[in-house]
């Protein structure tokens, strides 16, 4: 009887570990990722705003209506990226992740605190060579470390109602993702 109680806890133990295994090395053997899903619409260092989500039609999950959002494909390879964005009324979001769709980093209009985002996207050896400017604060600039050279950047604006969607929809428009060689 211990016996069998030993072989049917083995069996568990070895199924628990060959499904935790499989969940985890799904999402780098997924073909249509969200990254691959927005290489033929988003060029590479530009944010590209996506169209309307409708139920039948979604460019990334879970996207909502009341948001019009931009993607910037970025490449951090040869040069640092700079990220600007002007803020809404309502609720502004820029959101980083890496190529397999892991967020690393965040900020909204109210932690940025200011009318412009402004981020620069390097990797952790481009910002070991930036040079150390004692007036320059982390206040003044911020940076953030890409944990691999390509990835996304998702910028989400709230219109409140329908008719602040063309409001929305500009400020996506006057964002600016782009090399800044000169960090």
């Amino acid at each position: 009887m211990i016996r069998l109680l030993l072989w049917l806890l083995g069996g568990i133990l070895l199924g628990g570990v060959v499904h935790l295994a499989s969940v985890l090395a799904l999402p780098r053997t997924a073909s249509q990722d969200a990254y691959s899903r927005l290489s033929p619409i988003t060029p590479v260092n530009a944010f590209a705003a996506l169209p309307v989500p409708s139920p039948d039609s979604a460019m990334l999950p879970f996207m909502d209506p009341a948001f019009a959002v931009a993607v910037c494909r970025y490449d951090v390879t040869n040069a640092p990226v700079k990220v600007t964005s002007p803020v809404g009324q309502a609720y502004t979001s820029i959101s980083f992740y890496t190529r397999f769709g892991i967020a690393y980093y965040a900020i909204n209009d109210r932690a940025a605190g200011r009318r412009v985002i402004e981020l620069d996207l390097m990797t952790a050896q481009q910002r070991n060579a930036l040079p150390e400017d004692e007036e320059v604060t982390a206040a003044d600039r911020l940076i953030v470390e890409s944990p691999t050279p390509t990835g996304l950047v998702v910028l989400r604006v709230l219109s409140p109602e329908p008719g602040a969607m063309p409001l929305a929809r500009g400020i996506v428009a006057a964002a600016n993702c782009q090399p800044n060689p000169g960090s």
